[in-house]
């Protein structure tokens, strides 16, 4: 069994953190997102995947490389502009060469894995395998209508949702999906949707099974779903030391330090957090629950919560910082002592602030 990981796309819902890089590299508990799918891939048997890639491919060959750190093989494929995922499919059809796989959309996390879906797969013999959750709103997402424990119709982000049940973007197909993704037409939004090349399957009695998916879930394709994400992420963090905390710093639940990293006196840090490697934080600082802090980051007499800090910023100011993202090699500096006092910024288009 092969696996096709999606890392296209613009992430125009991200911007302006997108606007330099792959948004499947944004950091979850201190790990690309992308990295997710490829461990989730590996441990449900998957040795060769491919990685299709869009017109923002920043850091992505770079982080993965051929693999080999996963103890997996990849292959990158093309995809240029985003055309659906079923277009995905069809351009990945040398690299899938009939054998069955896992379809992987690369900005989901979940906890379970998918491992599961493979299961079911392999145990009914079937010819997909979607996972499915139950949400709040399904308008959002690509929407299952069940009868009687069978899948009767998919619809990609419908205006009046049939049932509560969404697509989570991991899927299990054999080969004769591609026959299906030739036959389709292009949606009102001008794109192949896998909904319509599944919804094909199901049409010409080929057996289309679900697998309700255990534990969280979550798409992360807004700013406020990537710090939900590393919220539970880091509700599973595992406490690790590996850098110091002076006397009269203070650690305090779980809490991971790399390399490196001081945790100055004065300084209570609260876990879960996690914080990187070559790190430097305070004196005289708070860092609280749900953060997770890159490499190379300094942050003096500030507190932070709630909070994903990228690589290499600097933060030294005496305001208090939550539920945020902020971008590799910010600086967030006090204006307190200059004359006339105010807030200075340099701000990329799209930014959200407030003060």
């Amino acid at each position: 069994m092969k696996g096709l990981l999606l890392a296209g796309g613009h992430g125009t819902r991200l911007r302006p953190l997108t606007y330099t890089g792959n948004k499947h590299m944004l950091p979850i508990g201190n790990k690309p997102m992308l990295f997710y799918g490829l461990e989730h891939l590996r441990d449900a048997g998957v040795k060769d995947v491919g990685i299709v890639l869009g017109p923002v491919k920043e850091g992505v060959m770079e982080a993965v490389g051929d693999g080999s750190k996963f103890g997996i093989d990849v292959t990158y494929i093309e995809q240029g502009e985003p055309k659906g995922l079923a277009h995905a499919v069809m351009i990945s059809e040398d690299f899938i060469d009939n054998e069955p796989f896992v379809m992987y959309l690369g900005d989901n996390l979940l906890k379970q894995g998918a491992k599961p879906l493979v299961e079911v797969f392999e145990k009914e013999q079937s010819d997909c395998v979607i996972g499915v959750a139950k949400v709040e709103d399904p308008s959002r997402y690509g929407n299952v209508e069940v009868r009687n424990g069978k899948v009767i119709k998919l619809v990609e982000k419908p205006e009046k949702p049939k049932s509560d049940l969404a697509l989570i973007g991991i899927y299990v197909f054999n080969s004769i999906v591609f026959e299906a993704v030739k036959k389709i037409k292009p949606s009102w939004r001008n794109e192949l949707e896998i909904t319509d090349a599944i919804q094909l399957l199901l049409n010409s009695g080929r057996k289309v099974d679900l697998q309700l998916v255990s534990g969280w879930w979550k798409d992360t394709g807004r700013p406020e779903d990537i710090l939900e994400a590393n919220r539970l992420v880091l509700e599973d963090l595992q406490p690790r030391m590996e850098g110091v905390a002076e006397q009269d710093a203070k650690t305090q639940g779980r809490v991971a330090t790399g390399k490196n990293t001081v945790v100055r006196r004065g300084s209570i840090v609260r876990g879960p957090a996690v914080i990187g490697q070559d790190c430097e934080i305070g004196p005289d600082t708070y860092v609280g629950p749900f953060t997770s802090i890159g490499d190379g980051v300094t942050i003096r007499g500030s507190e932070v919560e709630n909070t994903i800090v990228m690589n290499n910023c600097h933060i030294e100011c005496d305001k208090r910082i939550v539920d945020s993202l902020i971008g590799a090699g910010t600086q967030i500096i006090s204006a307190d002592k200059e004359t006339p006092k105010g807030h200075k910024f340099i701000l990329g288009e799209l930014s959200r602030i407030s003060i």
